[in-house]
């Protein structure tokens, strides 16, 4: 896997003066374009199309620099239409207008190449197990929140705090699946994982009620296979290394990929909340590879 990204990663190179799709990206990498999306948010810490323009306004930067070509030859040479959008792309990057930058020698940013390669860190390995389900439902309150990388979301805290203790119950009482019990589903609106992207946050249970209470929100899932991670230790720090983990490492060392779905997790904390057990289940492919 690792080497395939690295594969679509020179494809990229080879065509910033041209067009790239993501299909063929995905082609090359040999998964799916919404898997490549996500992993490669995930492992980069921004979304494909971000690094691909942040590339292009690199190389452009240089040239605009040498002073080979007009402004508006290199605006075409890296894909845009007019020499106004080259300048706000251009400005938006670097902080400067490519006339100035090139008037004053000005000083530019640079988003280098990117290239992916197994890190080995300690000796520990990730538990998971794979699991295939019959069609169920996530059932219970949502919001939208943003991403939140490292500690308490704090958006999250709050909609907990004002569902109240009777609507927790009438949630809770529905969970007759596994995993059991109250717990959260997490719905991206894009293949993004930056911190403060928007996903819809799912207070809820998994369930296969076929009467639910109006006033609940429902998720039905189809069948399909799941990688189930577990993790013990310090709360929240233990599990989101454990999300980060199984994008950064698992995923690129294993023939699956994500499907489209929500990422669940059941999280069983001490009494005092600074330690926990945790349980996260992921939608997955196999790749066959």
């Amino acid at each position: 896997m690792l080497e395939r990204l690295n594969q679509a990663m020179d494809h990229i190179e080879e065509h910033l003066g041209g067009q790239i799709e993501a299909t063929e990206l995905a082609r090359i990498a040999a998964t799916s374009e919404y898997h490549l999306r996500r992993m490669f948010s995930a492992l980069a810490g921004m979304p494909l199309s971000e690094y691909v323009r942040r590339r292009r306004l690199t190389v452009a930067g240089a040239e605009v620099l040498a002073g080979e070509r007009t402004l508006l030859e290199v605006a075409v040479r890296y894909g845009y239409t007019s020499g106004e959008a080259f300048a706000r792309a251009f400005r938006a990057m670097h902080g400067i207008g490519p006339g100035e930058a090139r008037r004053t020698g000005a000083v530019l940013d640079s988003q280098p190449r990117m290239s992916f390669r197994l890190v080995v860190e300690g000796s520990s390995s990730m538990k998971y197990r794979i699991v295939e389900r019959e069609a169920f439902a996530v059932v219970g309150r949502r919001t939208v929140v943003p991403m939140v990388h490292e500690g308490v979301n704090p958006a999250i805290a709050e909609f907990i705090r004002g569902l109240g203790q009777d609507t927790v119950q009438r949630i809770a009482a529905l969970s007759d699946r596994e995993p059991a019990g109250i717990l959260s589903a997490t719905v991206l609106h894009g293949p993004s994982r930056e911190e403060g992207t928007e996903l819809t946050y799912y207070h809820a249970v998994v369930s296969g009620a076929e009467e639910v209470p109006e006033d609940l929100d429902v998720l039905p899932l189809p069948a399909g296979t799941w990688a189930v991670f577990t993790s013990s230790g310090a709360f929240p720090q233990a599990l989101q290394s454990m999300w980060r983990d199984v994008f950064t490492q698992w995923f690129p060392s294993n023939p699956y990929e994500i499907r489209q779905g929500p990422e669940i997790l059941s999280t069983r904390p001490s009494p005092d909340w600074t330690q926990a057990d945790a349980e996260l289940w992921i939608p997955v492919a196999r790749t066959g590879g």
